[in-house]
């Protein structure tokens, strides 16, 4: 009895190794990134923080290439990819670390995976989709210091790890159905307004089919349920009625639509 249960600890043990290789390899991994939580009632401020990051030059690029509707011209950033290797650069060099404010680190992520995105679809362009490229979201791609982090790292290993789920309507995946890529810098005496303009927006928008009775959400609520509280409980439709200007019914089935990955390029 007792070698049958020292075998089932050890396989599942071997399990669970199995399991934590497989999603370093997945390229999910933080790499010791500073991760801060979002207290309750985040401010939009630059004070308390070592470092103060100019997103200058994301902010010029993003008017310049990204219009209202947030579809980008990835041409014009393929010309201008000087600009865009500079930006990635400089975040590069920065070295986050947990002196920087929440707010500074929110920013600092935001428009790190922001920026990186357009950088891995203008290195593939043309493409349809950002899914036809290998490993987009797995494969070190994004230099921080001497790490190499991946989008999905960056997005599942840091920004979701920091309690603050309107990071899902920030950050854009290239996509028609994402969230609309902001045409401004995300920075840190801003930050709490961007998140809740952003938020407000793609909740409103027609990537979801909102009803009392039968609502059709987008898959971003399918994926990340868990990430959207009330009250400090999972609670999609509570989540979902804080922005939505026609309210959800308590207790009704969700079902979400098909999301879109043609890539959100200006025609």
């Amino acid at each position: 009895m007792k070698t049958v249960l020292n075998l089932t600890v050890l396989f599942f043990v071997t399990l669970s190794l199995q399991s934590c290789n497989l999603l370093s390899a997945a390229g999910f991994s933080s790499h010791g990134q500073p991760i801060k939580e979002v207290k309750a009632g985040l401010t939009s401020t630059p004070a308390n923080s070592i470092a103060n990051v100019d997103h200058s030059q994301w902010d010029k690029l993003l008017k310049k290439y990204v219009n209202n509707e947030g579809l980008v011209d990835y041409k014009g950033f393929k010309s201008d990819n000087a600009k865009l290797d500079a930006y990635l650069k400089m975040l590069s060099e920065q070295n986050p670390s947990n002196h920087w404010s929440v707010q500074e680190l929110l920013a600092y992520y935001i428009n790190l995976y922001n920026a990186a995105t357009v950088k891995l679809i203008v290195e593939n362009y043309p493409v349809k989709s950002i899914k036809d490229i290998d490993g987009p979201w797995t494969k070190g791609r994004v230099a921080v210091g001497n790490n190499k982090l991946s989008l999905g790292g960056i997005e599942n290993g840091i920004l979701r790890k920091m309690n603050e789920p309107r990071i899902h309507f920030a950050i854009n995946c290239a996509s028609i159905s994402c969230p609309k890529l902001l045409d401004e810098a995300y920075t840190a005496a801003k930050i709490n307004e961007q998140l809740e303009r952003v938020t407000i927006a793609f909740i409103n928008s027609a990537e979801n089919d909102i009803s009392a009775n039968n609502p059709r959400l987008s898959s971003i609520f399918d994926w990340y349920q868990k990430d959207f509280k009330e009250n400090g409980k999972q609670d999609v439709i509570g989540y979902i009625n804080q922005y939505s200007k026609t309210k959800i019914n308590r207790g009704v089935a969700l079902t979400y639509k098909n999301y879109d990955w043609n890539l959100n390029e200006q025609k």
